[in-house]
Protein backbone atom coordinates (compact mmCIF):
# COMPACT_ATOMS: atom_id res chain seq x y z
CA UNK A 1 0.00 0.00 0.00
CA UNK A 2 1.76 3.13 -1.39
CA UNK A 3 2.29 6.13 1.12
CA UNK A 4 2.42 9.41 -0.05
CA UNK A 5 3.68 12.93 1.77
CA UNK A 6 3.97 16.29 1.29
CA UNK A 7 5.25 19.26 3.28
CA UNK A 8 3.40 22.53 3.85
CA UNK A 9 5.58 25.03 4.49
CA UNK A 10 4.82 28.80 5.50
CA UNK A 11 1.46 28.20 6.69
CA UNK A 12 -0.27 27.85 10.16
CA UNK A 13 -3.31 25.89 11.56
CA UNK A 14 -4.29 25.11 14.77
CA UNK A 15 -4.10 21.34 16.03
CA UNK A 16 -8.11 21.31 16.18
CA UNK A 17 -8.53 22.16 12.18
CA UNK A 18 -5.51 20.03 11.39
CA UNK A 19 -7.43 16.68 13.09
CA UNK A 20 -10.79 17.91 11.35
CA UNK A 21 -8.87 17.79 7.45
CA UNK A 22 -6.90 14.40 8.93
CA UNK A 23 -10.73 12.83 9.52
CA UNK A 24 -11.96 14.51 6.54
CA UNK A 25 -9.12 13.29 4.67
CA UNK A 26 -9.87 9.65 5.60
CA UNK A 27 -13.15 9.72 4.32
CA UNK A 28 -11.73 10.19 0.46
CA UNK A 29 -11.87 7.05 -1.57
CA UNK A 30 -9.04 4.64 -1.11
CA UNK A 31 -7.66 6.10 1.91
CA UNK A 32 -6.45 3.55 4.82
CA UNK A 33 -5.06 6.37 7.06
CA UNK A 34 -4.78 9.79 7.14
CA UNK A 35 -2.81 12.51 8.64
CA UNK A 36 -2.14 16.82 8.80
CA UNK A 37 0.20 17.54 11.38
CA UNK A 38 2.67 19.54 12.70
CA UNK A 39 6.13 18.36 11.93
CA UNK A 40 7.55 18.20 15.73
CA UNK A 41 10.22 15.99 17.04
CA UNK A 42 7.48 14.65 18.72
CA UNK A 43 4.92 14.08 16.28
CA UNK A 44 7.78 12.42 14.43
CA UNK A 45 8.03 9.83 16.71
CA UNK A 46 4.67 9.29 16.73
CA UNK A 47 4.52 9.02 13.24
CA UNK A 48 7.48 6.40 13.45
CA UNK A 49 5.50 4.16 15.88
CA UNK A 50 2.51 4.04 13.35
CA UNK A 51 4.74 3.36 9.97
CA UNK A 52 3.30 6.61 8.56
CA UNK A 53 7.16 8.45 8.72
CA UNK A 54 7.80 8.93 5.38
CA UNK A 55 10.90 10.39 3.60
CA UNK A 56 9.37 12.94 1.96
CA UNK A 57 9.01 14.80 5.29
CA UNK A 58 12.75 14.15 6.36
CA UNK A 59 13.00 17.42 5.45
CA UNK A 60 10.85 19.37 7.36
CA UNK A 61 11.07 22.04 9.98
CA UNK A 62 9.02 21.92 13.23
CA UNK A 63 6.96 24.32 11.91
CA UNK A 64 6.06 22.93 9.18
CA UNK A 65 2.85 20.91 8.01
CA UNK A 66 2.60 17.66 7.01
CA UNK A 67 0.67 15.35 4.58
CA UNK A 68 0.61 11.64 5.00
CA UNK A 69 -1.50 9.65 3.31
CA UNK A 70 -1.75 5.78 3.01
CA UNK A 71 -3.95 4.55 -0.07
CA UNK A 72 -4.85 1.05 -1.56
CA UNK A 73 -2.84 2.82 -4.92
CA UNK A 74 -1.17 5.28 -5.84
CA UNK A 75 -3.62 6.97 -7.70
CA UNK A 76 -5.97 7.63 -4.88
CA UNK A 77 -3.23 8.62 -2.57
CA UNK A 78 -2.51 11.70 -5.00
CA UNK A 79 -6.01 12.84 -5.14
CA UNK A 80 -5.58 12.58 -0.98
CA UNK A 81 -2.76 14.82 -1.33
CA UNK A 82 -3.96 17.32 -3.31
CA UNK A 83 -7.50 17.57 -1.52
CA UNK A 84 -5.39 18.15 1.56
CA UNK A 85 -3.40 21.59 -0.01
CA UNK A 86 -7.03 22.68 -1.27
CA UNK A 87 -8.51 22.34 2.61
CA UNK A 88 -5.13 23.65 3.91
CA UNK A 89 -4.66 26.17 1.79
CA UNK A 90 -8.23 27.16 1.72
CA UNK A 91 -9.57 30.99 3.03
CA UNK A 92 -11.91 30.21 6.03
CA UNK A 93 -14.33 32.98 7.70
CA UNK A 94 -12.53 33.63 11.42
CA UNK A 95 -15.53 31.52 13.13
CA UNK A 96 -14.43 32.77 16.93
CA UNK A 97 -15.31 36.06 15.80
CA UNK A 98 -19.12 35.21 15.27
CA UNK A 99 -19.15 35.18 19.10
CA UNK A 100 -19.53 37.79 21.59
CA UNK A 101 -16.90 35.91 23.61
CA UNK A 102 -13.49 37.94 23.79
CA UNK A 103 -9.99 36.93 22.18
CA UNK A 104 -7.09 37.41 24.02
CA UNK A 105 -3.65 36.01 22.25
CA UNK A 106 -1.45 36.90 25.35
CA UNK A 107 -1.61 35.71 28.65
CA UNK A 108 -1.22 39.72 30.18
CA UNK A 109 -4.11 40.21 27.36
CA UNK A 110 -6.23 37.75 29.14
CA UNK A 111 -5.64 38.72 32.59
CA UNK A 112 -6.73 42.17 32.09
CA UNK A 113 -9.92 40.96 30.30
CA UNK A 114 -11.18 38.60 32.46
CA UNK A 115 -10.13 40.75 35.69
CA UNK A 116 -10.12 38.54 38.78
CA UNK A 117 -9.20 35.11 37.05
CA UNK A 118 -6.84 33.35 38.86
CA UNK A 119 -6.32 29.90 37.49
CA UNK A 120 -5.01 29.18 33.77
CA UNK A 121 -5.99 26.15 31.53
CA UNK A 122 -3.08 25.34 29.60
CA UNK A 123 -3.36 22.89 26.32
CA UNK A 124 -0.78 24.12 23.93
CA UNK A 125 1.85 21.77 22.14
CA UNK A 126 3.94 20.42 24.80
CA UNK A 127 7.31 21.58 23.50
CA UNK A 128 5.84 25.19 24.96
CA UNK A 129 3.80 24.59 27.32
CA UNK A 130 6.03 24.70 30.19
CA UNK A 131 7.37 28.17 29.15
CA UNK A 132 3.24 29.26 29.29
CA UNK A 133 3.13 27.66 32.62
CA UNK A 134 6.06 29.68 33.97
CA UNK A 135 4.67 32.65 32.61
CA UNK A 136 1.66 31.91 34.14
CA UNK A 137 3.02 30.63 37.80
CA UNK A 138 4.72 34.24 37.64
CA UNK A 139 1.51 36.29 37.13
CA UNK A 140 0.00 34.42 40.43
CA UNK A 141 -2.03 31.98 38.79
CA UNK A 142 -3.06 28.34 39.35
CA UNK A 143 -2.43 25.75 36.40
CA UNK A 144 -4.03 23.09 35.02
CA UNK A 145 -1.78 21.87 32.64
CA UNK A 146 -3.54 19.58 30.01
CA UNK A 147 -0.62 19.11 27.32
CA UNK A 148 1.47 16.57 27.44
CA UNK A 149 4.94 15.38 26.33
CA UNK A 150 6.22 17.78 28.79
CA UNK A 151 9.73 16.61 30.46
CA UNK A 152 9.58 15.18 33.78
CA UNK A 153 12.34 17.64 34.62
CA UNK A 154 10.25 20.86 33.43
CA UNK A 155 7.57 18.92 35.19
CA UNK A 156 9.06 18.97 39.37
CA UNK A 157 10.59 22.12 38.36
CA UNK A 158 7.08 23.83 37.58
CA UNK A 159 5.55 22.03 40.75
CA UNK A 160 8.29 23.23 43.22
CA UNK A 161 8.06 26.37 42.04
CA UNK A 162 3.90 26.38 42.25
CA UNK A 163 4.14 25.01 45.76
CA UNK A 164 6.72 27.95 46.90
CA UNK A 165 4.03 30.75 45.77
CA UNK A 166 1.56 28.98 47.49
CA UNK A 167 -0.21 27.33 43.59
CA UNK A 168 -1.84 24.62 42.27
CA UNK A 169 -0.05 22.98 39.39
CA UNK A 170 -2.36 20.14 37.84
CA UNK A 171 -0.79 18.37 35.59
CA UNK A 172 1.09 17.98 32.75
CA UNK A 173 -1.77 15.24 31.27
CA UNK A 174 -4.10 16.68 33.65
CA UNK A 175 -7.64 15.92 31.84
CA UNK A 176 -10.11 16.19 34.48
CA UNK A 177 -10.66 18.70 37.82
CA UNK A 178 -13.72 19.99 39.51
CA UNK A 179 -12.46 22.86 41.69
CA UNK A 180 -15.44 25.29 43.17
CA UNK A 181 -17.97 23.38 41.43
CA UNK A 182 -16.76 23.91 38.06
CA UNK A 183 -15.72 21.09 36.07
CA UNK A 184 -12.76 21.59 34.24
CA UNK A 185 -11.42 19.90 30.65
CA UNK A 186 -12.88 16.34 30.47
CA UNK A 187 -15.56 16.25 33.31
CA UNK A 188 -19.10 15.48 34.76
CA UNK A 189 -21.49 17.44 36.11
CA UNK A 190 -21.53 16.80 39.42
CA UNK A 191 -22.98 18.44 42.83
CA UNK A 192 -21.12 20.64 45.60
CA UNK A 193 -21.04 18.12 48.53
CA UNK A 194 -18.90 16.89 51.50
CA UNK A 195 -16.30 15.04 49.41
CA UNK A 196 -13.11 15.58 48.32
CA UNK A 197 -10.89 13.82 45.69
CA UNK A 198 -6.88 13.82 45.10
CA UNK A 199 -6.76 11.94 41.65
CA UNK A 200 -3.73 11.12 39.67
CA UNK A 201 -6.07 9.79 36.85
CA UNK A 202 -8.93 11.49 34.73
CA UNK A 203 -11.56 8.53 33.66
CA UNK A 204 -10.88 7.77 37.53
CA UNK A 205 -12.08 10.85 38.97
CA UNK A 206 -14.74 10.92 36.76
CA UNK A 207 -15.97 7.46 37.29
CA UNK A 208 -15.76 8.03 41.23
CA UNK A 209 -17.12 11.63 41.39
CA UNK A 210 -19.86 10.80 38.74
CA UNK A 211 -20.52 7.33 41.11
CA UNK A 212 -20.64 9.62 44.04
CA UNK A 213 -23.22 11.98 42.10
CA UNK A 214 -25.68 8.96 41.17
CA UNK A 215 -25.54 7.66 44.69
CA UNK A 216 -26.48 11.26 45.68
CA UNK A 217 -23.31 12.75 47.22
CA UNK A 218 -21.74 15.70 45.95
CA UNK A 219 -17.94 17.44 45.69
CA UNK A 220 -16.09 19.79 47.77
CA UNK A 221 -13.22 19.64 45.71
CA UNK A 222 -11.63 17.46 42.70
CA UNK A 223 -7.70 17.90 41.78
CA UNK A 224 -6.15 16.29 38.98
CA UNK A 225 -2.51 16.05 39.60
CA UNK A 226 -1.19 14.40 36.30
CA UNK A 227 -0.44 10.86 35.70
CA UNK A 228 3.17 11.04 36.96
CA UNK A 229 2.95 13.14 39.92
CA UNK A 230 3.24 9.75 42.11
CA UNK A 231 6.58 8.75 40.13
CA UNK A 232 9.93 9.11 42.85
CA UNK A 233 11.08 12.00 40.28
CA UNK A 234 8.56 13.81 41.04
CA UNK A 235 7.80 12.52 44.55
CA UNK A 236 4.13 13.48 45.37
CA UNK A 237 4.10 17.14 45.32
CA UNK A 238 0.60 17.49 44.49
CA UNK A 239 -0.92 14.39 45.76
CA UNK A 240 0.79 15.55 49.15
CA UNK A 241 -0.23 19.51 49.07
CA UNK A 242 -3.89 18.69 47.91
CA UNK A 243 -4.25 16.19 50.79
CA UNK A 244 -3.22 18.39 52.79
CA UNK A 245 -5.45 21.07 51.73
CA UNK A 246 -8.38 19.03 51.79
CA UNK A 247 -7.79 17.59 55.47
CA UNK A 248 -7.91 21.18 56.57
CA UNK A 249 -10.99 22.31 54.30
CA UNK A 250 -14.06 22.80 56.63
CA UNK A 251 -16.62 21.88 53.58
CA UNK A 252 -14.11 18.75 53.26
CA UNK A 253 -15.80 15.74 55.64
CA UNK A 254 -14.49 12.70 53.39
CA UNK A 255 -11.61 12.46 51.28
CA UNK A 256 -10.69 10.19 48.38
CA UNK A 257 -7.16 9.33 47.01
CA UNK A 258 -6.70 7.86 43.57
CA UNK A 259 -4.82 6.77 40.55
CA UNK A 260 -2.51 4.92 39.57
CA UNK A 261 -0.03 3.28 41.94
CA UNK A 262 2.14 5.90 43.47
CA UNK A 263 5.73 4.76 44.51
CA UNK A 264 6.91 3.50 48.18
CA UNK A 265 8.57 7.20 48.74
CA UNK A 266 5.11 9.14 48.03
CA UNK A 267 2.69 6.30 49.70
CA UNK A 268 5.00 6.49 52.52
CA UNK A 269 4.17 10.47 52.63
CA UNK A 270 0.36 10.13 52.01
CA UNK A 271 0.14 7.65 54.95
CA UNK A 272 2.14 10.36 57.01
CA UNK A 273 -0.08 12.75 56.50
CA UNK A 274 -3.33 10.67 56.52
CA UNK A 275 -2.26 9.36 60.21
CA UNK A 276 -2.98 12.39 61.49
CA UNK A 277 -6.46 12.93 60.20
CA UNK A 278 -9.31 13.07 61.78
CA UNK A 279 -11.29 12.65 58.56
CA UNK A 280 -12.14 9.57 56.94
CA UNK A 281 -9.74 8.76 53.67
CA UNK A 282 -10.15 6.43 51.16
CA UNK A 283 -7.24 5.20 48.90
CA UNK A 284 -7.59 3.51 45.63
CA UNK A 285 -4.83 2.42 43.60
CA UNK A 286 -6.55 -0.03 41.13
CA UNK A 287 -4.21 -2.73 42.67
CA UNK A 288 -3.74 -5.25 45.63
CA UNK A 289 -1.69 -3.39 47.80
CA UNK A 290 -0.42 -3.62 52.06
CA UNK A 291 -1.49 -0.51 53.68
CA UNK A 292 -0.59 0.37 57.22
CA UNK A 293 -3.35 0.35 60.38
CA UNK A 294 -4.21 3.29 60.36
CA UNK A 295 -7.91 4.69 62.14
CA UNK A 296 -9.05 6.53 59.72
CA UNK A 297 -7.77 4.79 56.45
CA UNK A 298 -10.07 2.44 54.15
CA UNK A 299 -8.08 0.76 51.17
CA UNK A 300 -10.34 -0.26 48.48
CA UNK A 301 -9.57 -2.01 45.19
CA UNK A 302 -12.56 -0.90 42.62
CA UNK A 303 -13.16 2.67 41.08
CA UNK A 304 -17.21 2.21 42.16
CA UNK A 305 -16.64 0.60 45.52
CA UNK A 306 -14.13 3.87 46.36
CA UNK A 307 -17.30 6.03 45.56
CA UNK A 308 -20.28 4.05 47.38
CA UNK A 309 -17.42 3.68 50.73
CA UNK A 310 -16.95 7.60 50.40
CA UNK A 311 -20.48 7.84 50.58
CA UNK A 312 -21.47 5.92 53.16
CA UNK A 313 -18.70 7.45 55.04
CA UNK A 314 -20.03 11.07 54.42
CA UNK A 315 -23.93 9.46 56.13
CA UNK A 316 -25.17 9.53 52.70
CA UNK A 317 -27.66 6.16 52.50
CA UNK A 318 -27.05 3.99 49.82
CA UNK A 319 -28.09 0.91 48.56
CA UNK A 320 -25.82 -1.68 47.53
CA UNK A 321 -27.84 -2.44 44.40
CA UNK A 322 -27.44 0.92 43.42
CA UNK A 323 -24.30 -0.23 41.79
CA UNK A 324 -24.89 -2.87 39.54
CA UNK A 325 -27.05 -4.32 37.08
CA UNK A 326 -28.17 -7.95 36.88
CA UNK A 327 -28.41 -9.59 33.78
CA UNK A 328 -28.65 -12.94 33.10
CA UNK A 329 -25.51 -14.39 31.24
CA UNK A 330 -25.48 -14.86 27.45
CA UNK A 331 -24.18 -17.41 25.08
CA UNK A 332 -20.61 -16.55 23.46
CA UNK A 333 -20.16 -16.95 20.15
CA UNK A 334 -16.18 -17.61 20.58
CA UNK A 335 -13.77 -17.74 23.42
CA UNK A 336 -12.22 -14.04 23.17
CA UNK A 337 -12.62 -11.08 24.79
CA UNK A 338 -12.03 -7.55 23.44
CA UNK A 339 -11.94 -4.15 25.51
CA UNK A 340 -11.83 -1.19 23.28
CA UNK A 341 -11.27 2.11 25.83
CA UNK A 342 -11.23 5.68 25.67
CA UNK A 343 -10.33 6.01 28.95
CA UNK A 344 -6.58 5.37 30.36
CA UNK A 345 -7.59 4.48 33.76
CA UNK A 346 -10.89 2.16 32.76
CA UNK A 347 -8.89 0.30 30.86
CA UNK A 348 -6.57 -0.20 33.36
CA UNK A 349 -9.25 -1.47 35.91
CA UNK A 350 -10.32 -3.55 33.44
CA UNK A 351 -6.79 -5.28 32.66
CA UNK A 352 -6.94 -5.53 36.73
CA UNK A 353 -10.12 -6.96 36.77
CA UNK A 354 -9.13 -9.48 34.51
CA UNK A 355 -6.16 -10.81 36.34
CA UNK A 356 -8.06 -10.91 39.28
CA UNK A 357 -10.30 -13.23 37.57
CA UNK A 358 -7.98 -15.84 35.57
CA UNK A 359 -4.62 -15.04 36.90
CA UNK A 360 -2.95 -13.24 34.12
CA UNK A 361 -3.49 -10.11 32.35
CA UNK A 362 -4.80 -10.18 28.92
CA UNK A 363 -3.09 -8.53 26.02
CA UNK A 364 -2.94 -4.85 25.88
CA UNK A 365 -0.61 -2.09 24.63
CA UNK A 366 -0.33 -0.44 28.41
CA UNK A 367 1.26 -2.86 30.43
CA UNK A 368 4.70 -3.17 31.32
CA UNK A 369 5.27 -6.97 30.72
CA UNK A 370 6.77 -7.60 27.70
CA UNK A 371 5.03 -10.58 27.15
CA UNK A 372 1.58 -9.34 27.48
CA UNK A 373 1.88 -6.11 25.60
CA UNK A 374 1.06 -5.41 22.32
CA UNK A 375 3.72 -4.31 19.70
CA UNK A 376 0.77 -3.25 17.68
CA UNK A 377 -2.49 -2.48 18.96
CA UNK A 378 -4.20 -2.42 15.45
CA UNK A 379 -3.38 -6.33 15.56
CA UNK A 380 -4.88 -7.83 18.65
CA UNK A 381 -5.02 -11.73 19.11
CA UNK A 382 -6.56 -13.69 22.02
CA UNK A 383 -8.29 -11.78 25.21
CA UNK A 384 -7.15 -8.22 24.29
CA UNK A 385 -7.83 -4.86 25.96
CA UNK A 386 -6.46 -1.62 24.09
CA UNK A 387 -6.70 2.03 25.25
CA UNK A 388 -7.80 3.77 22.34
CA UNK A 389 -6.51 7.18 23.58
CA UNK A 390 -2.39 5.62 23.40
CA UNK A 391 -0.31 8.07 21.68
CA UNK A 392 0.01 5.08 18.72
CA UNK A 393 -3.95 5.90 18.06
CA UNK A 394 -4.47 9.24 18.44
CA UNK A 395 -2.02 10.69 16.09
CA UNK A 396 -3.73 13.52 13.48
CA UNK A 397 -7.09 12.29 15.80
CA UNK A 398 -9.44 14.28 18.39
CA UNK A 399 -9.55 12.31 21.19
CA UNK A 400 -11.26 9.03 21.06
CA UNK A 401 -13.96 10.36 23.79
CA UNK A 402 -14.38 12.99 21.20
CA UNK A 403 -14.46 11.42 17.86
CA UNK A 404 -16.10 7.96 17.84
CA UNK A 405 -14.42 7.06 14.10
CA UNK A 406 -11.37 5.08 15.05
CA UNK A 407 -13.61 2.84 17.44
CA UNK A 408 -16.31 2.06 15.14
CA UNK A 409 -13.38 0.92 12.88
CA UNK A 410 -11.90 -1.10 15.32
CA UNK A 411 -15.56 -2.62 16.19
CA UNK A 412 -15.86 -3.44 12.67
CA UNK A 413 -12.43 -5.05 12.94
CA UNK A 414 -13.50 -6.94 15.95
CA UNK A 415 -16.81 -8.32 15.05
CA UNK A 416 -15.00 -9.22 11.89
CA UNK A 417 -13.37 -12.27 14.04
CA UNK A 418 -14.85 -15.54 14.74
CA UNK A 419 -13.53 -16.40 17.53
CA UNK A 420 -14.44 -12.77 19.45
CA UNK A 421 -17.28 -13.52 21.83
CA UNK A 422 -17.50 -10.23 23.55
CA UNK A 423 -17.00 -6.87 22.98
CA UNK A 424 -16.22 -4.35 26.35
CA UNK A 425 -16.07 -0.28 25.72
CA UNK A 426 -16.83 2.60 27.87
CA UNK A 427 -18.80 5.05 27.16
CA UNK A 428 -17.67 9.03 28.56
CA UNK A 429 -20.24 11.55 28.56
CA UNK A 430 -19.67 14.66 30.74
CA UNK A 431 -18.09 18.02 29.43
CA UNK A 432 -15.45 17.77 26.75
CA UNK A 433 -16.91 14.39 25.51
CA UNK A 434 -18.62 13.53 22.21
CA UNK A 435 -22.24 15.41 22.05
CA UNK A 436 -24.16 12.18 21.57
CA UNK A 437 -22.47 8.53 21.45
CA UNK A 438 -25.18 6.84 21.11
CA UNK A 439 -26.21 8.64 17.83
CA UNK A 440 -22.49 7.18 16.19
CA UNK A 441 -22.54 3.77 18.34
CA UNK A 442 -26.01 2.43 17.66
CA UNK A 443 -25.59 2.31 13.90
CA UNK A 444 -22.68 0.03 14.47
CA UNK A 445 -24.25 -2.19 16.94
CA UNK A 446 -26.98 -2.62 14.37
CA UNK A 447 -24.38 -3.98 12.46
CA UNK A 448 -22.79 -6.34 14.54
CA UNK A 449 -23.55 -9.96 14.33
CA UNK A 450 -26.54 -10.53 15.94
CA UNK A 451 -24.43 -13.73 18.04
CA UNK A 452 -22.22 -11.09 19.39
CA UNK A 453 -22.18 -9.75 23.28
CA UNK A 454 -21.49 -6.07 23.42
CA UNK A 455 -21.12 -4.52 27.37
CA UNK A 456 -20.94 -1.34 27.73
CA UNK A 457 -19.91 0.78 30.75
CA UNK A 458 -21.94 4.35 30.59
CA UNK A 459 -20.37 7.03 32.45
CA UNK A 460 -21.73 10.00 33.15
CA UNK A 461 -24.54 11.39 35.58
CA UNK A 462 -27.87 13.09 34.57
CA UNK A 463 -26.66 16.24 34.86
CA UNK A 464 -24.49 15.79 32.09
CA UNK A 465 -25.14 16.92 28.32
CA UNK A 466 -25.93 13.76 26.45
CA UNK A 467 -28.56 12.86 28.95
CA UNK A 468 -27.19 9.77 30.31
CA UNK A 469 -31.24 8.11 30.58
CA UNK A 470 -31.25 8.67 26.85
CA UNK A 471 -28.16 7.36 26.12
CA UNK A 472 -28.48 4.11 28.00
CA UNK A 473 -31.57 3.39 26.75
CA UNK A 474 -30.37 3.78 22.82
CA UNK A 475 -27.61 1.88 23.45
CA UNK A 476 -29.86 -0.92 25.35
CA UNK A 477 -32.47 -0.84 22.38
CA UNK A 478 -29.57 -1.97 19.84
CA UNK A 479 -28.52 -4.87 21.90
CA UNK A 480 -25.73 -3.85 24.15
CA UNK A 481 -25.68 -4.81 27.96
CA UNK A 482 -25.21 -1.16 29.55
CA UNK A 483 -23.30 -0.68 33.10
CA UNK A 484 -23.35 2.19 35.33
CA UNK A 485 -20.37 0.64 37.20
CA UNK A 486 -17.46 -0.09 35.95
CA UNK A 487 -16.38 -3.08 37.97
CA UNK A 488 -19.75 -4.15 37.74
CA UNK A 489 -19.19 -4.19 33.66
CA UNK A 490 -16.46 -6.01 33.69
CA UNK A 491 -17.14 -8.63 36.09
CA UNK A 492 -20.08 -9.74 34.16
CA UNK A 493 -17.56 -10.15 31.11
CA UNK A 494 -15.23 -11.96 33.37
CA UNK A 495 -18.60 -14.45 33.96
CA UNK A 496 -19.48 -15.14 30.63
CA UNK A 497 -15.67 -15.81 29.49
CA UNK A 498 -15.34 -17.71 32.92
CA UNK A 499 -18.96 -19.82 31.69
CA UNK A 500 -17.98 -20.27 28.56
CA UNK A 501 -15.01 -21.90 29.06
CA UNK A 502 -16.45 -24.18 31.86
CA UNK A 503 -19.10 -25.22 28.71
CA UNK A 504 -16.19 -25.83 26.78
CA UNK A 505 -14.47 -28.17 29.61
Amino acid sequence: MPIKAKIIAGKYLDSVKLMLISRELRSLKGVLEAVAIVATSENREILKASDMLAEEINSASENDIVIVIKADNAKNAAEAINKAEELINKPSADEYNQTPIPQAFTLEKAIATLGGADLCLISIAGKYAAAEAEKALEKGLHILLFSDNVSIEDELSLKQKALKKGLLMMGPDCGTAILNGVPLAFANNVPRGKIGIVSASGTGLQEISSTIANLGGGISQAFGTGGRDGKKEIGGLMLTACLEYLLEDENTEVIIVTGKPPCEEVQKKLWELISHSSKPVIANFLIPMQVPELPNLYYVRSLSETAFFACKKAGIEVKTAKLAEDFPLPKLRGPYLRGLYSGGTLCQEAIQVYLDNFGCEPFNNVTDQAFFRLTDGWQTKENSIIDLGADEFTIGRPHPMIDYSLRLQKLAQEANDPKVGIILLDVVLGFGAHPDPAEELVPALQKLPADLVVVCHLLGTDGDPQNRQKQKKELEKAGAYVFTSHHSACEFVCQCLRSYRSAKC
